[in-house]
């Protein structure tokens, strides 16, 4: 019986899922014909990039309960590495773009062993002052990433006889990645490492009774999301065409952990809707950009006192509970 009812539950999380990214293909498709404007393009364009570090960063901090304050690094690495080579050195765009996945891949390895043997806040400041670090050095290393001044002339990213030179087409571009790190992510939680990083964020002492190597989980889903955190960083830095470090800085880091609670820990989905609403309150507070780290502290306290489970999956219960009393008030009134 209970056998029957786990299969009948991943049935139906299975088939929400396939209706969840049929849904999103569509989205993607269909949405430019009823966009009218190029800055509501610059708008989705930047969502779907915060989604990427968004989805990255919910598989270290919802699945496997690790919290990181250095993912505006790794977005800022993304960005560096890919523009460094295809300005300075002529690299291949797509080459430097997989060139800057493995650079970043490898310095999160470095950074993730041994900080992620630290916990709680210990492990926030590790992450925190490595975020720093990256930032200094970006604007300190002017041969190669033109200081403070910021990197130009960074070519647009083509394939073939098509160049991605206009926002519809980097729009295309950007979706089309999430959907495929969405699968991706999918698909991990899905197997035997999902499973494991979900006993981790249960209890981690737990799951190393059970035989879990959790050591070696929490690096390897770091160093994942680090490689999303650089693949939104790569397509940033060839659509804008020119980067700085004053885009990776702190507040940054800060935005992306604010979309992954204010989406839900732990759903994939609620980390799209994070990335969405947040960024939309972001460009809405362009006018008054003093108020811009108040507004999301607000914003996060009302989500963290009246829906801690996220917006989406919040709602969600809600929804559910509110159909499940009118059921019973239903069978009580019949009598049945």
């Amino acid at each position: 019986m209970v056998s029957r009812k786990g299969s009948d539950m991943k049935s139906l999380l299975k088939q929400k899922d396939v209706i969840g990214f049929v849904t999103l293909a569509l989205g993607i498709i269909i949405l430019p014909f009823f966009v009218e404007s190029s800055y509501h393009y610059i708008v989705l364009n930047v969502i779907g990039l915060n989604a990427i570090v968004v989805v990255g960063l919910n598989l270290l901090i919802g699945f496997a309960g690790q919290i990181s304050l250095g993912h505006a690094a790794f977005y800022g690495l993304g960005a560096y590495f890919s523009g460094i080579l295809t300005v300075n050195y002529g690299f291949p765009l797509w080459p430097a773009m997989a060139a800057g996945m493995l650079a970043t891949g490898a310095v999160a390895f470095l950074i993730g062993y041994p900080a992620l043997k630290l916990r709680g806040h210990y492990l926030v400041m590790a992450t925190l002052g490595f975020g720093i670090i990256i930032k200094i050095l970006m604007g300190e290393l002017e041969q190669f990433t033109g200081g403070h001044d910021g990197l130009i002339g960074i070519p647009a990213l083509s394939i073939g006889s098509v160049t991605f030179d206009s926002d519809l087409k980097n729009f295309y571009l950007i979706w089309t990645f999430v959907f495929l790190c969405m699968l991706a992510a999918r698909n991990l939680l899905n197997s035997r490492v999902g499973r494991a990083l979900r006993a981790i964020h249960g209890s981690e002492v737990a799951a190393n009774s059970l035989g879990v190597n959790t050591s070696s989980y929490k690096v390897k889903v770091f160093v994942l999301s680090a490689v999303f955190a650089s693949i939104a960083g790569s397509l940033y830095a060839h659509y804008i065409t020119f980067i700085s470090p004053s885009t990776y800085d702190f507040y940054y880091s800060i935005e992306v952990v604010t979309m992954v609670i204010v989406g839900g820990m732990g759903s994939l989905w609620g980390s799209l809707f994070g990335a969405g609403i947040l960024t939309i309150i972001s460009e809405a507070l362009q006018v008054a950009k003093q108020y811009h780290v108040i507004a999301y502290g607000v914003f996060l306290c009302l989500v963290l006192i009246f829906l801690p489970e996220g917006i989406l999956i919040g709602f969600y219960n809600l929804y559910v509970k509110r159909k499940l009393q009118k059921a019973i008030l239903k069978k009580s009134a019949t009598g049945k």
